[in-house]
């Protein structure tokens, strides 16, 4: 039987997966309110909070449904649906399934029908951004002490450090959108695109 990368059983999983999710918020939301109404907050105080933060929230849900469309071109549209409602982000989604899909020598111009190489790309994506999950609740507080510690002692290194942090992060998808100019003007398309979003910010 052939692999179906958009088959009924991993839609069942994509569902319970939102579901989950849905449900969390949903906790979640409830708790917020109701200790904003033990701190005295007003119900229109709260409703305007709610609101402004869902606002806040649609240009993000933008980013995601075009990742989920970019994604589902090959993976189908469960593992991404999963991926960037979860934890993804298409900035590491992508990329992601882009090296794994290199490194096996398969071409992402059509869907994925080999079970191997979907699990390959699934394990990847999930075990590559697991460190982001584990890493910050145990090692957070330490560097956050050490930032702090670095700008009391000195508050010039201690924003030349920041933004060094930053700037080395944006450097690190700035690669990516420079690797491939010399293939022509596909390989434009990505600095085209950058320098459009700049004008508009």
């Amino acid at each position: 039987m052939q692999f179906n990368a958009n088959s009924s059983f991993l839609y069942g999983l994509a569902v319970v997966v939102i579901i989950f999710v849905l449900a969390q918020s949903t906790f979640f939301l409830i708790r917020a309110w109701r200790r904003g109404v033990q701190l005295g907050l007003g119900s229109a105080k709260l409703k305007k909070t709610v609101v402004s933060t869902a606002i806040f929230t649609i240009a993000p849900a933008i980013s995601f449904l075009i990742g989920i469309v970019t994604l589902s071109k090959f993976l189908g549209i469960p593992l991404p649906w999963i991926r960037l409602s979860v934890i993804g982000a298409l900035t590491y989604e992508l990329p992601a399934a882009t090296s794994t899909a290199n490194a096996l020598g398969i071409s992402l111009s059509e869907m994925i029908t080999d079970p191997k190489v979907y699990s390959a790309i699934a394990w990847v994506m999930t075990l590559g951004i697991m460190p982001s999950v584990i890493l910050p609740p145990i090692l957070m507080k330490k560097i956050q002490g050490g930032m702090i510690k670095l700008k009391n002692k000195d508050s010039k290194w201690g924003d030349i450090f920041m933004t060094s942090m930053f700037l080395g992060m944006i450097s690190a998808f700035l690669g990516m959108v420079f690797a491939n100019i010399r293939t022509g003007i596909a390989g434009w398309i990505p600095i085209f695109v950058l320098l459009f979003s700049a004008l508009l910010m």
